[in-house]
């Protein structure tokens, strides 16, 4: 019988066998192709929360100039437990998240950004030595690498909440998020919020710690033999500190500490004294008479700028 042209044809069992078998062939490729791609992970690294955390664990202090912490010995490190738990995966580079006046960096931040597979990326600080604007350079990575498919896995070193929203962008584009924290001497020092939205936890011991953070010798006046400074020098040296202060901060600084008068913010207080410190060449440690008039050369210098 003769098919009508005009009639549509309708495949037969052998045409739809065949081309049943190109379309497996062509997915056999395309899971071939997929197979060759390794996975990629990058870490994401708070540093604020690493030297509080480290620091508070190995050194008994949050005080970043109290410790030195070898961050290139450290971000090795985590490379390497990287390496192990994302066994057929590859790096894509580290981001170390810091804090640095208008964003310029240190010596510190210097070299660790010409370390290799190492990315800086910088916050502000705030007149009280408060990070500002690191939570939201971290989402705004997650969030972009893992909505371009660049990574599979992220290893995320923090404990603030506000990462939360961080982590559940990159889930939603389909990346896993596993957050990493260093032990906290007492309590948590990582938000429950945080802990509860990530893939999975993994926390750094002491003896993990241990190697990268070394407390920083303190020489005292008693140790050396010698006499201490008179209040006197010290009240100038205060106000000596405060004209630097104002002058790399501005009105604005001045006016949020003011209300406070005459107690200094924690942080600008630390401040204060290790730069008095370091100056001086000794340590004030145990002379409260001479950190109040140091206090004191410090306030009667900035209400003068009044």
């Amino acid at each position: 019988m003769n098919h009508d042209p005009d009639t549509p044809h309708t495949p037969g069992l052998a045409d739809l066998g065949t081309r049943l078998e190109r379309t497996n062939e062509l997915l056999r490729r395309m899971l071939a192709e997929v197979a060759k791609t390794p996975s990629t992970h990058a870490i994401f690294v708070d540093a604020g929360y690493v030297h509080a955390a480290a620091g508070l664990l190995v050194a008994g202090t949050e005080d970043r100039r109290s410790f030195d912490l070898d961050a290139e010995g450290l971000i090795e490190a985590f490379i390497d437990k990287a390496r192990t738990i994302f066994a057929d995966s590859r790096l894509l580079r580290v981001y170390w998240y810091d804090g640095a006046r208008r964003r310029i960096h240190t010596s510190e931040q210097q070299a660790i950004a010409e370390l290799p597979d190492v990315k800086v990326r910088l916050g502000n600080l705030n007149a009280n030595n408060q990070q500002k604007g690191v939570d939201s350079l971290i989402r705004s990575d997650l969030e972009s690498l893992a909505r371009h498919r660049a990574i599979s896995d992220a290893a995320l070193i923090g404990g603030d909440e506000d990462l939360v929203p961080a982590v559940e962008a990159a889930q939603g584009y389909g990346a896993r998020v596993h957050l990493w924290g260093i032990e906290a001497a007492e309590g948590r020092n990582q938000a429950e919020p945080l802990l509860w939205e990530v893939d999975s936890t993994r926390t750094f011991d002491l003896d993990f710690c241990r190697p990268y953070v070394t407390r920083r010798p303190v020489t005292t006046y008693e140790s050396e033999g010698e006499p201490p400074p008179s209040r006197d020098e010290v009240r100038q040296l205060g106000a000596q500190i405060a004209a630097t202060w104002l002058g790399e901060r501005g009105a604005d600084a001045l006016a949020e500490l003011l209300p406070g008068h005459p107690y200094l913010p924690g942080p600008v207080d630390q401040d204060l004294l290790v730069e008095a410190e370091r100056r001086l060449g000794r340590s004030l440690r145990g002379h409260a008479v001479l950190r109040r008039s140091l206090r004191d050369g410090f306030w009667q210098q900035l209400q003068s700028r009044l």
